[in-house]
């Protein structure tokens, strides 16, 4: 029992308070071998057996209450040990009951010591059982107390001993962690790069769980596993048709593989949010079109066929494309399709988000070409950060050469993995084949549960003419043939209909007119807060208040979101979410509320930014604060430019590889974005929000996309009138020039 004892698992045992004195006591001497936890009543065991992970098995009482509890337990936990304790045999035990134990014992036969054999035995099967393949073989190594003579020089932490700085991050880490953090030199453990062994039925048992055809496992992120991708199926001067809003590492996947590219326009909506693309833009019309109007283009390239089409699935603000409809529309006139899912792992374990994901098992009847899909399984499953899987799907009829493919895996791949960040891919997956739609159920249910807490607090405030937050989702669901209050329709309902979450227009709380139907659905478990200041048909409130402000307030509060937008934030409800997690969030918001209500001093709110800005920021309380800023957000249109300027796909003069090459070769200048009229990007431009590039490297400002120049200077503006509330723009450089005037800089290729 040594691995139970070191793992200090436990039994959960019910035994009645009324059982005779001689069976209590014959049962302790049973299990005082054991460690245990004893419950008297059906309350008690629900309630621990779903709040203890670390339980080993479970005894049962043979009594009336037997056939539910057994079901309670198969229904989380299919594997886990179940005796049953009989004084009669099992005679009165149903027939499904008894294919759900594994045991039936009489404690007043057999000898005590065979008894506890008998349940240890169980015991063991069974965390041998849960064990992942690879964490399984890692944790044994590990027990194994080898001396090492190999790499990593810490030689599993004894290094850290020899010194005080070291023995604290010993002490923090523990023994496990740096004894268990090995090298490519451990035979029994596989290897990640040749394919074999441990890591290989690892990566072979993940590709099962997440129905890809192959699965790899890549350690240092999925910016690398999307490069990956590219590498292995994109070359130089193959055409690529790239959602606009995609991650910048697919836009340096097309500076080293060296494409050509063409976009699709995502949607936006008047709040700012990041919609869906056309459906119609996966039609081959519109492929041609675009193939066609490329002046770029050499007439035998415009006979390509688009060899890369890759999209963001799901948003950043959970809105979720059908796989299927967009195989149906693209009809096969691309080569390979990508589906970026860094933030949507999850989607394969509940019937929710049935076909909305890029490895769905669902009509696969329809023609497509090899499917790639890239899972950062460390932002919403259980790996850790940096590990990601890369999933691939075969055409119906153009399979992937694996041979050729691992040659760009090979490209990205360490020699020197880190075999925790392994384990933990394994253990991520392990833990969804286990109970992974009992997990969503819940994460899912706590969500809807904090959507409703958020709309029936809105409605109260409301009740009394004051305002408060609401969340960018359904206000109406029709349950019952009757367009119901969303609050008001039931859990269940929510939870099992896809329809209370698909975008229409009938029904548009979204802010898209023309959506398609059943194309896209919004994910339950991400949570868009809108802030008073600005309807979703684009009206703006007298009263508004801006997020980032909001965002401030609460991480000094302890309470951190995902993205900020302009009246918007994102926060991702996982399943580590809890409900004092959920209840310090509302807490927060009630708190922001109170201080804007009663025009709380910013020396008070944000005494930092009073400090270092006094002659803007002082004598001005939360409440002017947040209407200085709203005023100016409408009076400068800023949102209006930047809706403008993200409409505009600038003309591209060079290709971002070639761009890529003149920024390496130094033929570039840094010049403030003012000066930017008629030049050539030499670097991608990002800003956040809302996070889409204006301006890829190559592409040209002109009088055709002055929009974007229009948009950046507004920005550049705003961060003098509000000095504290600097953008994050990727590409793009703030410093005070010369004549004392702060300045967004950027590279351009020289003239």
């Amino acid at each position: 029992m040594k691995s139970v004892d070191y793992l200090n698992w436990s039994l959960l045992v019910f035994h009645e308070l009324d059982s005779t004195y001689e069976s209590s006591k014959q049962l302790d001497i049973l299990l005082e071998s054991f460690t245990t936890s004893f419950v008297d009543n059906e309350t008690d065991f629900k309630r621990v057996y779903m709040s203890n992970k670390t339980l080993s098995g479970i005894i049962l009482n043979s009594n009336e209450n037997l056939e539910e509890l057994v079901k309670f337990v198969r229904k989380t936990n299919p594997k886990i040990p179940i005796v049953v304790l009989t004084e009669n045999g099992s005679s009165n035990i149903p027939l499904q009951i008894l294919n759900s134990i594994n045991l039936v014992i009489n404690i007043f036969e057999d000898s005590i010591s065979f008894l506890a054999g008998q349940i240890e035995l169980e015991i063991e099967r069974y965390l041998e059982a849960i064990k992942p393949v690879f964490f399984g073989k890692l944790m044994d190594y590990t027990q194994k107390f080898k001396y090492p003579w190999h790499t990593p020089g810490h030689a599993g932490g004894l290094m850290f001993m020899t010194n005080p700085i070291g023995k604290m991050m010993f002490d923090f880490y523990g023994e496990n962690t740096l004894r268990s953090d090995l090298s490519i030199s451990v035979p029994e453990l596989g290897s990640l790069l040749d394919d074999e062994g441990p890591v290989k039925d690892a990566e072979s048992n993940s590709a099962r769980v997440f129905s890809a055809d192959k699965t790899y496992y890549i350690l240092n992120g999925t910016s690398s596993v999307n490069q990956v991708i590219w590498k292995g199926r994109v070359t130089k001067d193959n055409l690529a048709f790239v959602d606009r809003n995609c991650h910048k590492s697919l836009n340096y996947g097309m500076v080293i593989t060296e494409a050509i590219p063409m976009y699709m326009i995502p949607r936006r909506n008047s709040l700012g949010i990041i919609g869906p693309v056309k459906l119609n833009e996966f039609t081959k019309e519109y492929i041609n079109k675009i193939i066609e109007d490329n002046s770029k283009l050499t007439d035998e390239q415009k006979k390509q066929k688009i060899k890369m089409s890759a999209l963001t699935n799901s948003t950043y603000d959970g809105l979720c494309y059908n796989v299927n409809k967009i195989k149906e529309t693209l009809n096969n006139n691309v080569e390979n399709l990508h589906f970026d899912e860094a933030w949507y792992a999850y989607a394969k374990f509940h019937p929710i988000y049935k076909d909305h994901y890029a490895m769905t098992e669902s009509d696969n009847f329809i023609e497509h070409p090899p499917i790639f899909a890239s899972h950062s399984t460390h932002k919403l499953l259980g790996a850790f950060s940096q590990a990601s899987m890369l999933h691939v799907k075969d055409g119906t009829k153009d399979k992937v050469d694996f041979v050729v493919f691992d040659e760009a895996y090979l490209m990205y791949g360490s020699t020197s993995p880190q075999y925790s960040m392994i384990a933990s891919l394994d253990v991520s997956t392990a833990m969804m084949d286990f109970s992974g739609k009992e997990l969503m159920n819940e994460t899912i249910l706590n969500a809807i549960h904090f959507r409703k807490r958020i709309a029936k607090l809105n409605k109260e405030y409301a009740s009394f003419n004051q305002w408060f937050f609401s969340l960018w989702q359904p206000e109406k669901v029709l349950y019952n043939g009757i367009l119901t209050n969303f609050e008001d329709v039931p859990d269940k309902y929510l939870l099992e209909n896809q329809s209370c979450w698909t975008l229409d227009t009938d029904n548009n709380w979204h802010g898209f007119n023309d959506i398609e139907k059943n194309y896209v659905m919004l994910d339950p478990i991400k949570l868009t807060l809108k802030c008073p200041g600005l309807k979703v048909n684009g009206e703006y409130e007298d009263i508004g208040i801006p997020a980032s402000i909001l965002s401030n307030y609460i991480i000094d509060r302890g309470v951190v979101n995902e993205k900020t937008d302009t009246y918007s934030l994102l926060f991702l409800h996982s399943i580590g979410t809890t409900i004092t997690k959920q209840e310090a969030l509302i807490k927060v918001l009630m708190d922001f509320k109170k201080d804007f209500d009663k025009n709380t001093p910013l020396v008070e709110i944000f005494p930092d930014l009073v400090n270092s800005y006094p002659e803007k920021y002082s004598n001005k309380g939360l409440k002017d604060h947040c209407l200085d800023m709203h005023k100016y957000i409408i009076e400068s249109k800023l949102l209006e430019l930047m809706d403008k300027a993200f409409q505009i796909i600038p003309k591209q003069e060079l290709t971002p590889a070639e761009a890529s090459r003149e920024v390496f070769r130094g033929n570039i200048e840094h010049v403030p974005v003012k000066d930017c009229m008629n030049r050539v990007a030499g670097v991608i431009v990002v800003p956040y929000p809302p996070g889409i590039p204006v301006l890829m490297g190559g592409e040209k400002i002109d009088e055709n996309s002055k929009s974007i120049l229009d948009f950046l200077l507004a920005r550049e503006e705003f961060e003098r009138v509000f000095p504290g509330y600097f953008s994050d723009i990727h590409g793009v450089e703030a410093f005070i020039d010369n004549d004392g005037v702060r300045r967004f800089h950027t590279m351009v290729i020289k003239n």
